[in-house]
């Protein structure tokens, strides 16, 4: 008897073990991205307070990690360079301090920093300071450095927690050659996404055993550019097509959404995007069950929490405190003064002051025949009175360069042609819309929504114009003349001046519209600048001392009977006024 009896509990113990590892395993994961300099909750640019900011979010994330220690994961996605004058400042003014980007990740223990585009475009000397400077890894698989044939960062990390192993795959717009002079990417390769992801999936299952595999995109969800080597935005078709994700968190398209989709082999993955400016945060919970040391159960959800509503971390104020009174600084240096005030709005409706200021700069600057320029914000105004740095940032919103392209006079009309398609609607009666609108393209100051990105809708300086938006797609410019009255001529060769962005193919304005090979562009190239358009833009400013903005009325939409009442019919829709 007493034999069984030792024989019964020795079973009972040696049974006991497969219960006892079973374990529950509760994860938090945070996504910031395209931050675009909202660090602090100031803005610099408008000197007024702002809504969402990394100090919000530090303050959220400091919650969390009371509640979940270790097993909160904070990501960072790129774009993070660009955008407000702090970014511009730590860039290119105070070039030997650490870049506050680096100073604020690291402050709040970020696990993993991503690449953008705009990351990529402050130039190698910024970005790989910056890289060098992060205290957490920088990954990005599909960057490659075309010296090695390997990734120029890490491609994953492989993070732990309680024995779960959580893998984070990197990975960037491949987009970056349309947008970017070469200069700024020299020795780098982007390489497909969805086929680096299969690659480095199939990796990473068999070398890394991962209970979960996170992705972590700066690529949008769907659309943008697509070429015979690369598609902008692939983000959902990866999640349906490449098998292994658990979770993707993504950006660069400025949209939020959160969504579930189903891959081929019929599992959950798990998409977030929390748009820009710090205003929300990718925020996904994780509940395992393991045991034996393999994922039994796993139970994913994925959401977007506004940050605006959290309070603001004073400790990460107080730390950075010295850094924010830096900037103040800097950006209330006086340069001169407006003798109007100027708005973007205006630039959608025909000639106008905010337009064709920086028109007249570029073609002053480099002495080209013909400017083309885009409104590079939708809805902003430079008011009248004294000018300062910040004001420069609502002037001209990105660090792109100038460039003069030689163009011929057909290419110039065919790039203006596809420039308005873009931007105005074929009126077929006087009632019709004349803007190319999109109700669902909405957001808190419009009630329309061009159908188009704004920043594609460029219009030219240096030619006299006209614009018939009762003519089909392709037929709309007429170009009557030279702007100092020589004859216009389409076989001519003009020197062209635009921002590098455009330049280089931006928007596909020169490729699609003008009908210049990608390939081409470059030894279309005469000048490029050394610094960005602002800097130049600033000095000519400083010049001139006091601006008196003008339009130039060197270009109108017709026929002239039905403009006046369908202008104002789409002006109050967009803009409400």
């Amino acid at each position: 008897m007493k034999h069984c009896f030792v024989a019964l509990m020795a079973l009972f113990c040696l049974s006991q073990p497969t219960m006892a590892q079973e374990k529950k395993i509760s994860l938090r994961i945070v996504e910031t991205s395209d931050v675009h300099g909202c660090f602090f909750p100031y803005n610099f640019i408008e000197r007024t307070p702002m809504k969402g900011s990394l100090a919000r979010v530090c303050s959220y994330v400091n919650t969390l990690r009371e509640e979940y220690g270790d097993n909160l994961i904070l990501l960072e996605n790129g774009d993070i360079l660009q955008g407000q004058p702090t970014c511009y400042y730590f860039n290119y003014v105070a070039t030997d301090k650490e870049n506050v980007a680096a100073s604020l990740i690291n402050y709040m223990k970020y696990d993993a920093q991503s690449v953008g585009n705009h990351d990529i475009e402050t130039g190698h000397p910024c970005y790989d300071k910056w890289i060098s400077e992060l205290d957490c890894p920088t990954i990005g698989a599909n960057i490659i450095n075309t010296a090695t044939g390997e990734p120029y960062v890490k491609p994953y990390i492989i993070l732990e927690r309680e024995g779960a192993r959580i893998a984070v795959l990197g990975m960037l717009t491949p987009a970056i050659p349309n947008w970017l002079n070469e200069s700024l990417w020299k020795g780098l390769h982007f390489e497909n996404m969805k086929e680096s992801c299969r690659k480095w999936i199939d990796y990473i299952k068999e070398n890394e055993k991962a209970d979960i595999i996170v992705g972590l995109f700066h690529s949008g969800w769907s659309g943008g550019i697509t070429t015979d080597e690369y598609v902008e935005n692939e983000t959902e078709t990866i999640a349906r097509e490449v098998e292994g994700f658990d979770v993707i968190f993504f950006g660069h398209d400025h949209t939020a959404r959160s969504v579930t989709v189903s891959n081929k082999a019929g599992e959950n993955v798990v998409c977030v995007d929390p748009s820009c400016n710090a205003i929300a945060v990718g925020d996904v919970s994780i509940e395992l069950v393991i045991d034996g040391g393999k994922v039994i159960d796993k139970q994913i959800t994925g959401t977007l929490t506004n940050i605006c509503d959290q309070p603001i971390d004073e400790a990460f104020m107080e730390n950075f405190k010295e850094t924010v009174d830096e900037i103040k600084n800097y950006v209330g240096r006086r340069i001169g003064s407006f003798a109007e005030s100027i708005r973007t709005r205006d630039c959608f409706f025909g000639s106008a002051p905010f337009t064709d200021l920086i028109h007249n700069m570029q073609l002053q600057i480099t002495g080209a025949d013909i400017s083309f320029n885009a409104p590079l914000s939708f809805d902003t105004d430079v008011n009248e009175g004294d000018l300062y740095i910040s004001d420069m940032f609502k002037l001209y919103r990105f660090e792109n360069q100038i460039y003069v392209l030689k163009m011929t006079g057909e290419e110039v009309r065919k790039h203006l042609e596809m420039s308005y398609d873009l931007w105005v609607n074929t009126m077929t009666s006087p009632d019709d819309h004349i803007m190319l609108l999109d109700a669902r393209n909405q957001n808190n100051m419009e009630k329309y929504g061009f159908k188009n990105m704004t920043f594609n809708f460029d219009s030219a300086a240096g030619i006299d114009y006209e614009v018939d938006v009762t003519k089909p797609n392709g037929e709309k410019v007429r170009i009557i003349q030279m702007s100092n009255g020589e004859p216009f001529d389409e076989e001519k060769w003009y020197n062209v001046v635009m921002n590098s962005y455009r330049g280089n193919g931006g928007g596909e304005l020169l490729i699609r519209g003008a009908g210049i090979a990608k390939e081409d562009i470059p030894s279309r190239i005469i000048y490029q600048s050394e610094l960005d358009q602002r800097y130049y833009l600033t000095q000519e400013i400083e010049k001139m001392g006091i601006v008196e903005p003008k339009a130039n009325n060197n270009w109108r939409f017709v026929p002239e009977d039905w403009m006046q009442t369908a202008i104002q019919r789409d002006r109050k829709l967009i803009f409400g006024e």
